[in-house]
């Protein structure tokens, strides 16, 4: 086995984890090469991205969840992230969901054993849901950054006092300190895709009229104040990553303009490395994947008769859906790269060898992929082998549908085998630097 990410001494500079275009034929730095992060060195490019598996019932890691991560981890990837803890029990959404808390570490050591065995690292995501928390699985009113109603949980939020942010933010720095006491090599704080953070960031959700409200400035404080806080739990060195969004994805979200900003404050706040994402779970939940809207799936996943009779009949006008392409965040994503002195992940559409070349030729330090991993654990690997040239994914997303049911699984691969032969080539996209924007 290979060994997994080790500590190295100094911190790591923004040439050593930023790559420059390169005129010979052969790439000075692929895919496939080391990457630095604050003290973790990374024997790869490839992060698998967060996805909710599902497998975590009664809020505790499971042999499901650690096997699940473990193949991903052989199957070749760099770093895996274990998605979606929650900081505090009152930021979940369903009930197998984690929430960081002592009674689990024992449980995380099991899981970044078992990754850090077959050669990769292990990072994970830490969040809140704010105000689409579930009341049935909390026991109480969600918070929210304002008040607002969440037509998934037909549930009305309450705003946060100074009290509970200032609770909030000691809650994602003790959940980082118990992090890496767990073995985790890096944690992921979540800014984006509508969570607590992010309805802070977006003036959609974010009608306050104290410090925390209105500005740009004062919509960063809270954020700013988790990020700062985390930092100096875990130290200069621990990398701490932050996902964020790019775009909300709907009138009156966040915008590009302002999210280039984002990215700056947080990099002043001590963020390692940045993962521009996009979406908002209880608005635009398929902004962030694009591709099929399984509403059949989502019916059949729901829990009570009435939910699952309404997403059947009016689902297509509940979820909207948004094309697939590839690197379908390119634009916005190269924006944010330029406007700031720390690494910068990619994640949106990477699909094939030829994508993750691109990116890192274009100076990304790494990139996130999902939906490639669920549906062949071994998509690295056989990259690197030249088995294949990219994923068969055809981004049905029946794997979100069914994954508070089954745990996240490729529907596809259920039914049929993952076909081995090379697949063609994507066709070759230029490198240019444009701005026309896929995302309008």
């Amino acid at each position: 086995m290979e060994e997994h990410g080790r500590a190295m001494e100094g911190p790591p500079s923004h040439s050593e984890n930023h790559v420059t275009k390169h005129s010979c034929s052969e790439p000075a730095v692929s895919v496939f090469s080391p990457l630095r992060l604050g003290q973790l060195n990374l024997r790869n490019r490839v992060v698998r991205a967060g996805c909710f598996e599902g497998l975590c019932h009664g809020g505790l890691v499971t042999d499901r969840l650690i096997e699940h991560h473990r193949r991903v981890a052989e199957g070749g990837v760099g770093m895996t992230t274990l998605a979606y803890c929650s900081v505090s029990e009152d930021g979940r959404a369903f009930g197998h969901e984690l929430w960081m808390r002592p009674e689990i570490v024992p449980g995380l050591e099991r899981f970044t054993r078992a990754v850090h065995a077959e050669g990769a690292a292990a990072s994970i995501q830490l969040g809140h849901c704010g105000f689409f928390a579930s009341p049935s699985v909390i026991g109480r009113r969600p918070l929210g950054c304002s008040p607002q109603l969440c037509l998934f949980r037909l549930s009305y939020c309450s705003e946060m006092t100074q009290e509970q942010i200032t609770e909030k933010v000691e809650d994602f720095a003790r959940a980082a300190v118990l992090a890496r006491r767990a073995g985790f090599d890096a944690v992921e704080v979540h800014a984006g895709h509508g969570y607590l953070l992010s309805q802070f960031l977006s003036p959609w959700t974010n009608r306050r009229h104290d410090g925390y409200g209105g500005s740009l400035t004062n919509r960063l404080r809270f954020p700013v104040e988790v990020m700062s806080a985390v930092r100096a739990a875990v130290g200069p060195e621990f990398p701490v990553l932050v996902k964020m969004n790019q775009r909300d994805g709907m009138k009156g979200g966040l915008e590009l303009e302002e999210a280039i900003r984002v990215a700056r404050a947080f990099e002043a706040a001590g963020a390692t490395a940045l993962v521009p994402s996009c979406g908002f779970t209880a608005s635009t939940p398929l902004y962030m994947l694009r591709g099929n809207v399984p509403t059949v799936e989502m019916a059949k996943a729901q829990e009570g008769f009435l939910y699952r009779i309404g997403l059947a009949m009016f689902g297509w006008a509940m979820v909207q859906r948004y094309p697939f392409e590839p690197l379908f965040l390119l634009d916005g994503a190269r924006r944010i790269r330029d406007a700031v002195d720390i690494p910068v992940g990619y994640v949106g559409g990477v699909v094939s060898l030829e994508d993750m070349q691109q990116l890192i030729d274009e100076g990304f330090a790494f990139m996130q992929v999902g939906r490639a991993t669920i549906r062949d654990p071994d998509f690295v690997r056989h990259l690197r082998s030249g088995e294949f040239a990219g994923s068969d994914c055809d981004h049905c997303n029946r794997c979100i549908a069914t994954m508070s049911v089954t745990g996240v699984t490729c529907v596809s691969a259920a039914l049929e085998p993952v076909p081995r032969p090379t697949p063609s080539p994507a066709p070759t996209r230029p490198h240019a630097e444009g701005r026309s924007d896929p995302l309008r």
